[in-house]
């Protein structure tokens, strides 16, 4: 039974000291690096130097929480906050300080005036906490410095999470954005039976940086409509000046009791049935509206301050270096009377601590917010049943992305509530078949047998939302809180959310550092339907650029794999799917393409990272080459191959090695990054003087990078030059000097220089003849078509 206590106008009343002394804390955490009491005049050895921080958005939020503590404790409720108005960290390092959840995760920030100093003083202060929620704010899964995710990274946590609501709160600036603005669609889905909830908290407090929100100044009757347009039940809790702090007190605890109360009641209704029976409801939101910088100082310098966008930061100019204006300051801080919250010695009065909920119920310590509630590895059926029988290279073809499904299906199956597929609209068109033969995609709107397929409310796939910013927050959610999961999508639109793989990273950094902070399951990312495949698309489908973005993040985080066929892509997929603490980046072919590498093959790619193919080199491994040839890819490695074979063909006594690379960015030196080869075993594979024809999936200037640190500066590199078309498959290679010509041409010269001019020659008739055939049949010669690789060393 549900106890009355808690509507109580005297628990309302202790709920606004809860309030005050959040508010306080938030202040004092801007301005102070001493006397956290006030127990004497502030002097400048009190202030901070340099105060930085955000208020505007902090008051607001300090109201949410006190009440969302509220309600946790009157419906014993398994709840988490996400803070998505972009600044304002003191909002979660406060609230957890006061419900004791802050200083048992740091001890050194004690319950007392010693602990209160140094946690005002390390707040946006070097080495210590940001001004934004991060790793180091207990309850945080969500970095608020990019701003956009907050409702889709809530999503993707409290999916197949039946008892968890997860409370995402939306700045008015934040709602402006694209991605949050997408994110409204979420509700289609989420499944009232197997997941949990979220409740959508939209903060209007009016300001941006300096500028007026729209849905601020959009009349209360167009929300509503906006929001029940969307699927959602809109309850509306608005401040006025005639409302007292206690008004606003009742206010928002009705309307918080009302959204909880629709969500126990849409589940309990929903859970009588099967999840597959399940329809989409209307789920509740807050739309709360306060002033931005509430509490605070109602003017300064004749303009207004509370309300307007100028509370927006640091509201009142007071500094160590500018003490002219201390006295208001000091008349702020002590609106709050801090007498009356704290004892003596700087401890929170037990009436405001009563106030928390208990244990793991505190937002702060929800296990989900650290590394999730219950996470375990992926039970993994052994990847090599999957993989493809390789007499002789070359010989078959297949959809790499086909073959992977039918292993992604078992995992599917074997983990039902802890893997996921995310993609914006693109799981077919990605080839990845299998996987509707074992689980439909999650959808919540109506279904029509008609025109309709593989959709059903209880789906494992999540890819109905032409959304990569969707998918990309519901995976990072779902990760962030301990289980598994891939987003596939076309290669060049991944480009659309690398900031949002790049904040992922940061985060990955940060909480590796905090001692107190789990591991995370890796973040994977698989870009197909790529730059050299893209030939009814074209020129705007072309972008490999996520290779060099990545590569340029911390070396210890990020993997970029290149599999050249199925079986390098299931031994890749089978440790992507177990590491911890990393992003993933796998390019993937959907096409039919020939298959070259045998199971052991792929292990010994996947170990070292790349390989000396002995079938396409004419020497031993201990002999000296003329020259080098490498890639990394699907077509450069079919390209370099046909290369070798024109160049064989010409100079069968050339001495040639060829060297397939996986794992790209362990070619790099351990200067660089702790997972790259040595200069020896490095010099050993790609000699340190012999010309090397380098024909490779993204960017050149990345390959240019890798090399500098090493001996051997021979490097020719072929890969995406930004030239593209809606042409044929291989024109698109020739387009880039990425095709066998211009590599065999390169090559020649390398070693031949003038000699070789009267085989460049040929070669050049041949793109000559390929631009004719093309623009007479639409359609590659023949000679490329039904190109098959010959070994050159005849002993393999």
């Amino acid at each position: 039974m549900i106890s009355k206590i808690y509507d109580d106008k005297k628990y309302l009343e202790k709920m606004d000291k809860w309030f005050r002394a959040a508010n306080y804390l938030g202040v004092c955490q801007m301005y102070l690096r001493d006397n956290p009491l006030l127990k004497k005049p502030l002097t400048s050895n009190d202030i901070k130097l340099y105060p930085i921080g955000h208020w505007g958005t902090v008051p607001g939020q300090n109201f949410i929480y006190t009440h969302l503590n509220r309600v946790i404790k009157k419906y014993d409720l398994n709840m988490f906050y996400i803070e998505g108005p972009g600044h304002g960290g003191q909002v979660m390092i406060s609230n957890s300080y006061l419900d004791g959840s802050y200083s048992e995760i740091y001890p050194e920030i004690s319950q007392d005036e010693a602990g209160l100093a140094k946690m005002f003083k390390r707040f946006s202060f070097p080495g210590g906490t940001a001004s934004h929620a991060a790793p180091e704010t207990p309850g945080s899964i969500h970095e608020g410095g990019e701003l956009g995710y907050s409702i889709s990274h809530g999503t993707g946590a409290i999916l197949d999470n039946p008892d968890v609501i997860c409370a995402a709160v939306v700045g008015d600036g934040e709602a402006e954005t694209g991605p949050l603005a997408t994110s409204w669609f979420s509700n289609a889905f989420i499944n009232p039976v197997n997941d949990g909830a979220i409740l959508p908290i939209l903060h209007l407090n009016g300001g941006k940086i300096s500028n007026p929100t729209l849905l601020s100044r959009k009349p209360k009757e167009e929300i509503k409509k906006y929001f029940e347009g969307l699927g959602w039940n809109p309850i509306f809790v608005e401040w006025s000046e005639d409302k007292s702090n206690l008004d606003m007190h009742e206010l928002m605890a009705k309307s918080l009791d009302k959204a909880i109360e629709s969500i126990k009641e849409i589940q309990a209704e929903a859970r009588k049935k099967p999840a597959e029976e399940a329809t989409r409801p209307t789920w509740p939101m807050i739309v709360l509206r306060t002033p931005k910088g509430w509490t605070g100082p109602k003017q300064w310098n004749n303009e207004a301050i509370e309300g307007s966008f100028r509370a927006h930061q640091v509201p009142i100019p007071v500094s160590a270096f500018k003490m002219e204006k201390i006295a208001d300051l000091e008349k702020w801080l002590k609106s709050y009377k801090p007498e009356e919250l704290f004892d003596e010695n700087g401890t929170i009065i037990k009436e405001i601590r009563d106030l928390a909920p208990e244990g793991l119920k505190r937002m702060a310590v929800n296990p989900i917010t650290n590394g999730g509630i219950d996470s375990k590895p992926l039970k993994l059926q052994d990847w090599k049943k999957y993989a493809l029988k390789i007499d002789y290279p070359g010989e078959i073809k297949a959809q790499d992305m086909a073959e992977m499904a039918k292993f992604a299906a078992d995992i599917m199956k074997d983990n039902p509530s802890s893997f996921r597929v995310f993609g914006p609209d693109e799981t077919k068109s990605n080839r990845m078949f299998a996987l509707f033969n074992v689980t439909n995609r999650q959808w919540l709107e109506p279904v029509s047998k008609k025109y309709d397929e593989w959709i059903s409310p209880a789906g494992r796939i999540i890819d109905s939302q032409l959304s990569e910013h969707q998918c990309e927050g519901f995976l990072e959610g779902y990760v962030l809180t301990g289980r598994h999961g891939f987003f596939a999508s076309y290669e060049a639109f991944l480009r659309v959310v690398d900031s949002m793989l790049t904040q992922h990273m940061k985060w990955i950094k940060k909480a590796s550092e905090l001692s107190w902070r789990k591991t995370y399951p890796s973040l994977n990312i698989i870009a197909t339907s790529n730059a050299f495949q893209q030939d009814h698309n074209g020129y705007t489908h072309q972008d490999p650029g996520l290779l060099g973005h990545l590569a340029d993040k911390r070396p210890e985080i990020i993997r970029e794999y290149l599999p050249a066929d199925t079986n390098s892509l299931l031994a890749v997929m089978n440790k992507a799917l177990t590491e911890r603490n990393v992003i993933n980046l796998i390019v993937a072919s959907k096409q039919p393409r020939e298959q070259f590498f045998t199971v052991e093959d792929a292990e010994e790619l996947l170990e070292k990272g790349y390989k000396v193919v002995p079938w396409a080199s004419n020497i031993s491994e201990n002999e000296e080459p003329d020259i080098v040839f490498a890639s990394s890819g699907v077509e450069p490695n079919i390209e370099s191959l046909a290369a070798i074979s024109l160049i064989n063909q010409e100079y069968p006594h050339l001495k040639i090695r060829y060297v397939y690379v996986l794992d790209l960015l362990k070619l790099r030196s351990r200067k660089i990054d702790p997972r790259g080869i040595s200069d020896e075993e490095f010099d050993k594979v790609f000699t340190k003087n012999k010309p090397i024809i380098f024909a490779f999936h993204g960017f050149e200037g990345l390959l240019r990078d890798i090399f500098f640190t090493r001996s051997n500066h021979n490097l020719i590199a072929h890969g995406y030059r930004e030239n593209g078309d809606i042409t044929t498959s291989f024109d698109i290679r020739q387009l880039s000097e990425m095709d066998r010509y211009h590599i065999a041409k390169d090559a020649a010269e390398a070693v031949y220089g003038k000699d070789a001019k009267a085989f460049m020659n040929k070669l050049d008739q041949k793109l000559e003849y390929h631009r004719n055939y093309i623009d007479e049949y639409g359609y590659d010669m023949p000679e490329v078509v039904e190109w098959k690789w010959k070994n050159i060393n005849k002993e393999n």
